[in-house]
C-alpha cells in the first residue's frame, strides 16, 4: 500500500514528503543556506524558515564535482544533480499508518493522508547520520546504495548528508575557514540535534557512519570541539584518524590555482568559473589514488575544527565517552590496484622502491613476502599499504581507548566476502551494500555481482543497527585477546587477533 503525502512541523517550516510500507522519506530538505555568492568559502550559516509547506520529495542538489574516472565510474554510481542548495539532507523514518494513535510525547498528524510517525515510548527512535565516502571530491548522499528504508524498516531513523567537496570544502586559503566541509558535517548534525524529534528521532541517541572519506571525517569529528555532543555513538568504515598540516595540505589548493593562473585564495577562487575550476581540481588530483598518494583534498589541522591531530587526541582519551565501531575490508587495495592493473604492472624491483617511498620497514615487508607466497609483487604491496594506512592505526586506536579505560565500548570487524566482479575481492566500499542492505539495487550489484549472500548483509544490517540501538553490536567489545568480528567469506564469526604476526611486524 502506497501512502501519499506525510508532513512534519519542524523549527525551519513544513515539509512534505512520500510514504511506502510504513518507511516515510523525506529528501533534499536544506540544513544551510546556499553556499553561493558572498558564502561560497564561508562556513554554513543557517538555512533561513520558509511560509507554506515544502515538497521534499526528490534528492536536492550534490555539491559540485567530476563523476570518477574510468574504470570506477561503472563500479561506484555518482548521481550529478545541479543546482546552488548543495546543503542538503535525506530523513528516512518508520512511519504510522494514518489512522494509528498519536503516542503521548509523540509529533501529531498535521494532514488526514498522513503524518509524522508517532515518537516511541522512550521518546524517540535511534538515529543514524550517514557521511559518504568519495576522497573528499567524490559521491553524495543521493547514491543509490545508500537508500535509508532498510534502516528505517528495523526502527532507525535514517540521515544522510551534502557536504562541500574538493577545494570549495577543502581547499585551505589565506582568507577563509579552513575544514568547510567539516563545518558543513557539524552544520547538519547540529540540524539534527535541533529536529529530528520532529520526525521521531531521538536527539540524545545519534550515530554518526561512514565510510572512506566520510570515516576520516568522523574520526575528525569525534577529535573536534566543535562536535562535541552531537553523537553518542560513531561507526568509523574503512578510514583511519588522519589530518594533514596547513602547509603540506596547501599545496594541493596551490596546485589547482597554478593552473587557473590565479592566486591561490578564496577571493581569487570565487571569481573562477566553477566548471574551469572542477576541470583543474581534476586534473591536479587525478593522478593519485588513497593509497598511492598523490594531490588530493584532506581534512587539516586548523587550530579550530581540528585543533591537533586526530589520532593523538584520540589517543590521549577525547571522545572517550563515545562507542565506536570500526573497520575495514579484507582486501582494501583491490578496488584500486585491480582494475587499474596496478597489480599486474608492478614487480620486485618497482614494489622495493614503493615500500621504501612510503617508510614500510623492511622487516615487515619480508614477513608479508614470506606469508604470501603465491600472490604477486602488486598485491603484497596493496597488502602492506591496506594495512598502514587502516588497520594497523585502527587496531592502534583500539588498544589506546582500552589502555586509557575509555568508558565507552570498543568494536572491531573486518568485511571479507570477495566479489566475483573484475576480480575486485573484498575491495574498498563493498561492504556499503551489506551495510544498507541494498543488495538487490543495480548500482550496488555493480560491485557485488548478481549473486550476493542476502544472509550475511542481513547480519551486517542488523549489527549496525543493533549499535546505533544499543550501543552493542552483538560481539564482544576489545579486549587484551583483540575480537574481530569478520563478516565472509564464509558465516559471521568471531575471530581473536587476525594476522597477528602481520600486525606485530609494524610495532618496530
Amino acid at each position: 500500500m502506497v501512502e501519499h503525502g506525510p508532513e512534519v512541523l519542524t523549527p525551519y517550516g513544513a515539509l512534505r514528503g512520500s510514504a511506502k510500507d510504513g518507511v516515510a522519506a523525506f529528501l533534499g530538505v536544506p540544513y544551510a543556506q546556499a553556499p553561493v555568492g558572498a558564502l561560497r568559502f564561508r562556513a554554513p550559516e543557517p538555512v533561513e524558515p520558509w511560509e507554506g509547506v515544502r515538497e521534499a520529495t526528490a534528492f536536492g542538489p550534490t555539491a559540485p564535482k567530476r563523476p570518477y574516472a574510468p574504470p570506477l565510474d561503472a563500479l561506484l554510481p555518482d548521481p550529478d544533480i545541479a543546482g546552488d542548495d548543495c546543503l542538503n539532507l535525506n530523513v528516512w523514518a518508520p512511519w504510522d499508518r494514518p489512522d494509528s494513535a498519536t503516542k503521548e510525547g509523540g509529533p501529531e498528524s498535521t494532514t488526514p493522508d498522513g503524518g509524522p510517525r508517532s515518537a516511541t515510548p522512550d521518546g524517540g527512535r535511534p538515529v543514524m547520520v550517514w557521511i559518504h565516502g568519495g576522497s573528499l571530491i567524490h559521491g553524495s548522499a543521493a547514491v543509490p546504495v545508500y537508500d535509508g528504508t532498510a534502516f528505517a524498516r528495523d526502527g532507525i531513523v535514517l540521515v544522510s548528508v551534502n557536504y562541500r567537496l574538493g577545494v570549495e570544502g577543502f581547499g585551505v586559503f589565506p582568507d577563509a575557514p579552513g575544514n568547510l566541509g567539516l563545518r558543513d558535517q557539524i552544520a547538519a548534525l547540529t540540524w539534527v540535534r535541533d529536529t529530528i524529534a520532529a520526525f521521531g528521532g531521538d536527539p540524545e541517541r545519534v550515530t554518526v557512519f561512514g565510510e572512506s572519506a566520510g570515516a576520516i571525517s568522523i574520526a575528525a569529528l569525534l577529535a573536534s570541539p566543535l562536535a562535541k555532543g552531537l553523537f553518542r555513538r560513531a561507526v568509523v568504515q574503512s578510514g583511519a584518524p588522519i589530518a594533514q598540516p596547513l602547509d603540506t595540505a596547501r599545496r594541493t589548493t596551490e596546485a589547482v590555482a597554478a593552473r587557473l593562473k590565479v592566486p591561490a585564495t578564496a577571493e581569487a577562487f570565487a571569481r573562477v568559473d566553477r566548471d574551469l575550476l572542477l576541470e583543474a581540481q581534476t586534473e591536479v588530483t587525478g593522478k593519485g589514488s588513497p593509497l598511492t598518494g598523490g594531490h588530493s583534498f584532506q581534512v587539516v589541522v586548523d587550530g579550530e575544527v581540528v585543533p591537533r591531530d586526530p589520532a593523538e587526541a584520540l589517543a590521549d582519551g577525547a571522545s572517550a565517552e563515545v562507542d565506536l565501531l570500526m573497520g575495514t575490508t579484507a582486501e582494501e587495495y583491490r578496488l584500486w590496484f585491480v582494475p587499474s592493473g596496478v597489480t599486474d604492472r608492478v614487480g620486485p624491483v618497482a614494489q622495493r622502491l614503493l615500500l621504501w617511498k612510503t617508510k614500510v620497514p623492511s622487516r615487515t615487508a619480508r614477513l608479508y613476502r614470506a606469508g604470501r607466497p603465491q600472490e604477486k609483487p602488486g598485491e603484497i604491496l596493496g597488502a602492506l599499504a591496506t594495512d598502514k594506512l587502516l588497520r594497523i592505526p585502527l587496531n592502534r586506536l583500539a588498544d589506546a581507548r582500552l589502555l586509557s579505560g575509555a568508558r565507552a565500548g570498543t568494536y572491531l570487524y573486518e568485511f571479507g566476502w570477495r566479489s566475483p566482479v573484475l576480480d575486485l575481492g573484498a575491495c574498498h566500499a563493498l561492504e556499503l551494500g551489506f551495510v544498507f542492505d541494498t543488495l538487490d539495487l543495480p548500482e550496488t550489484r555493480a560491485l557485488t555481482g548478481p549473486d550476493a549472500p542476502h544472509g550475511l548483509a542481513a547480519a551486517m544490517h542488523a549489527a549496525w543497527v543493533s549499535f546505533a540501538a544499543t550501543g552493542d553490536p552483538g560481539w564482544r567489545p576489545w579486549d587484551p585477546a583483540r575480537p574481530v568480528m569478520t563478516f565472509g567469506p564464509g558465516l559471521p564469526s568471531l575471530v581473536e587477533a587476525p594476522r597477528e604476526a602481520e600486525r606485530r611486524a609494524w610495532d618496530v
